[in-house]
């Protein structure tokens, strides 16, 4: 057990430019822990709620001071002087805000907490802080994951008008995170050359993607095949994950298509098998939120046509929410499951929704968000957990690779990938 002698938190900028908190947790030992907290562009409706503070003359609204002030009065006061392991602060936390979806406290100001004290516990304890979230879940056998590098971005983060939120790079064949990673840094580089080439201006999107108003979605596939192989590799050492983020895509029944253009409609089943013609032609290895958050059936239908081809991958649907990945186990939704620290609200709520994605066979798959931090934490996660994948943007601005140097550094720790 550990004792929280204090909290502070105070109001930092994401790498969108947004407030967010940063928390830091003194235990009565002296360890400390701080933890700051990323946000999402692109949420599922099902989602923890942030609480902003809505005060338009003050980014515009987007302050977070009473979520500061939640940490430092009423979240320590409720938990100060008491005896606390993860569990049992996390239980505390929710017990206390009181709400389905943390909105009272925020679940911005809660996971600032959780994951301040899971450093500061991991600190007295003296263990890796992913060797400490192994023990949450009784894990002692580490690896990495394998990383997803977001190289061209569209949908809510970037203005290219692709329809497709991410174009992902998997270097799945190459032995060490290391090696992935200098792979990867390869065929970017290549493909900015090709993007250049054709004539598109090289802008960049919120996870540092590039953002090219390309003529479809077909044609950024087409630029990043070409990419691993002028950069001398093979379609069998790097695939291609993409996260269509169809939520957005989705209204009144119907998906509808902008790229290109033109507007095209869709129904599920027309982009199951706009999906069905894209594996056709491209080494696809994953598809996210290939439908909409609640389109059950659609998702049931997918996973039935193509999933033993490819990882059909909830994240809006499923929310890191053990509720809705056991409605998706329930439904046969999926085979992967997103996993954000923030959709939940607590460290604690994030290893159950892991622990049970495992227990499936279906595949856990560790995730940054949007607005980011140099916070690290969710490297740690996925290899304390053991998690499949993980993606944490494109290894091209400094809030993102942080997250692939700790994995790095902890390679030469735990050895390879």
């Amino acid at each position: 057990m550990a004792t929280i002698a204090s909290l502070a938190a105070k109001e930092i900028l994401d790498s969108r430019g947004n407030p967010t908190l940063e928390v830091t947790c003194a235990l009565a030992s002296g360890s400390l822990g701080t933890a700051s907290v990323p946000s999402g562009a692109s949420t599922g409706i099902h989602e923890a709620l942030e609480l902003r503070d809505g005060n338009a003359a003050r980014y515009g609204g987007l302050g977070v001071l009473k979520a500061i002030q939640n940490v430092e009065e009423e979240i320590f006061e409720h938990v100060r002087d008491k005896d606390l392991d993860q569990t049992l602060l996390d239980k505390a936390l929710i017990a206390l805000d009181g709400t389905e979806n943390k909105s009272r406290l925020g679940a911005n100001a809660i996971l600032g907490v959780s994951l301040a004290f899971a450093r500061a516990y991991a600190e007295e304890q003296h263990v890796p802080l992913y060797e400490y979230i192994g023990g949450l879940a009784g894990n002692t056998e580490f690896k990495l994951p394998q990383p997803m590098f977001n190289i061209i971005n569209g949908g809510a983060h970037a203005d290219s008008g692709l329809d497709i939120q991410e174009f992902m790079l998997a270097p799945t064949g190459f032995p060490t995170f290391r090696k992935k990673v200098q792979v990867a840094t390869e065929v970017i580089a290549t493909l900015k050359k090709i993007i250049g080439a054709r004539g598109y201006t090289l802008t960049v999107g919120d996870e540092g993607g590039f953002a090219p108003k390309l003529a479809s979605n077909e044609e950024a596939l087409d630029c990043i095949v070409e990419a691993v192989q002028d950069a001398g590799y093979s379609s069998t050492q790097i695939q291609i994950g993409i996260d269509v983020a169809s939520s957005g895509l989705y209204k009144d029944g119907a998906y509808t298509l902008r790229c290109a253009k033109k507007e095209e409609t869709k129904t599920t089943a027309e982009m199951i098998a706009w999906y069905e013609t894209l594996l056709e032609k491209y080494p696809i290895i994953f598809i996210e939120d290939g439908l909409s958050e609640d389109d059950w059936e659609g998702f049931r239908e997918m996973t039935q046509k193509i999933g033993s081809k490819v990882k059909i991958v909830g994240d809006d649907l499923t929310v890191t929410n053990t509720k809705r990945i056991q409605a998706a186990i329930k439904n046969n939704a999926v085979n992967a499951v997103l996993i954000k620290l923030n959709q939940i609200g607590t460290l604690t709520e994030t290893v159950e929704a892991i622990q049970i994605t495992k227990k499936q066979g279906w595949i856990p798959f560790v995730s940054h968000r949007s607005g980011e931090t140099m916070d690290t934490f969710i490297a740690d996660l996925a290899v304390g957990l053991s998690c499949d994948y993980i993606k944490a943007g494109s290894p091209t601005r400094s809030e993102r690779i942080c997250k692939y140097n700790r994995l790095i550094e902890i390679e030469d720790t735990v050895g390879g990938a």
